[in-house]
């Protein structure tokens, strides 16, 4: 019987020590193996693993897989003095699991610390309004600075980003007077700015307005002026060429007559009765003009005029025919 209690006790402790000689780790994932409390350099790969029983122990597995730190708030001053409450996210990964196992005591705790120190750090140099225009770039300086301060550690910081930089209260409030007077200002300024170009437009219209109401007045005197002008020389060209036309009957006018005294002797009296007719429009039409002049003439002198008239146009038939052709030469000339 106590053989039996034996032989169970032997093959209890056989299964426990062959249990425990085999190792699974998971994909994406590593193993430190220590053996009688030092470590080798043995590591336990992804797959199954075979341990020596007792001597053999998993000291540490940890995944080589990118891994988020979470930064919890903290209040920072500015180097305008001015408190602001930061917080971030760490992206980072295990290169060397054996640093990161022997190197530091709590990896995460220490990259949270460290990260928490580099933030303050790094906010101190700034100021206020250079912590919201410059975030990319404090996070690539967070990066770097990160990533040099881990590498002892084995790990590689892949990505670091500020999530919130939020002001006091006060802070706030000042910042929300500052820009409602920035947006006051710029609005007075184009307020302004829009009354000075429509000022300058306005009166650079009158301006252009008054330049072509004067080249117009210009251009019309010059119209009306050329107008008269043309008026005056066609009406001056009219009157040189009625002048004319008269001359030429009037001298035609006389050949017909001398030609007529010529041919019949009793052409004459004709003659005359024609010469009184014209006296006698003559007299009418300075009267009906609009500057005549009163002409005071006896009706009983008329006949007499007539008889002087014809005796004057008697005497003239005298004259030779050679005389007559000369008055008809100076006539045409």
């Amino acid at each position: 019987m106590e053989g039996f209690f034996g032989w169970l006790i032997i093959l209890a402790l056989g299964g426990t020590g062959l249990a425990s000689s085999v190792k699974i780790v998971n994909q994406g994932n590593e193993a430190l193996v220590e053996r009688l409390g030092k470590y080798s350099g043995k590591k336990l790969e992804p797959g199954l693993n075979f341990l020596v029983p007792v001597l053999d122990r998993v000291v540490f597995q940890e995944t080589i897989r990118e891994k988020v730190l979470d930064v919890p708030p903290q209040q920072c001053i500015t180097r305008d003095n001015v408190s602001i409450t930061v917080d971030a996210v760490v992206y980072w990964r295990i290169m060397d699991m054996e640093k990161a196992y022997y190197k530091v005591e709590n990896l995460r705790l220490a990259m949270q610390n460290l990260v928490l120190t580099q933030i303050r750090s790094e906010m101190g140099q700034l100021e206020l309004d250079q912590t919201f225009t410059a975030r990319s770039e404090i996070n690539e300086l967070l990066l770097r600075e990160l990533d040099e301060s881990t590498d002892p550690w084995g790990v590689k910081v892949t990505r670091v980003e500020l999530r919130d930089l939020i002001p006091s209260k006060a802070v706030q409030d000042s910042m929300e007077l500052q820009m409602s007077a920035e947006r006051r200002k710029r609005a007075s300024i184009l307020t302004s700015e829009g009354e000075r170009e429509s000022a300058v437009n306005s009166a650079r219209g009158k301006a252009e307005a008054q330049v072509l109401d004067a080249e117009a007045r210009q251009k019309s005197a010059i119209l009306e002026a050329e107008g008269q002008q043309k008026t005056i020389i066609l009406k001056a060209q009219a009157e040189r060429q009625q002048q004319v036309l008269k001359a030429q009957a009037t001298s035609e006018a006389i050949q017909v007559i001398a030609k007529t005294l010529k041919t019949d002797p009793n052409a004459r009296e004709a003659l005359q009765f024609l010469l009184a007719q014209h006296y006698l429009e003559m007299g009418t039409k300075i009267g009906s003009s609009d500057s005549s002049k009163v002409m005071f003439m006896d009706p009983r002198s008329i006949p007499a005029t007539i008889e002087g008239m014809r005796s004057i146009i008697s005497d003239g038939n005298t004259l030779n025919s050679a005389q007559l052709s000369f008055d008809l030469d100076k006539l045409e000339r």
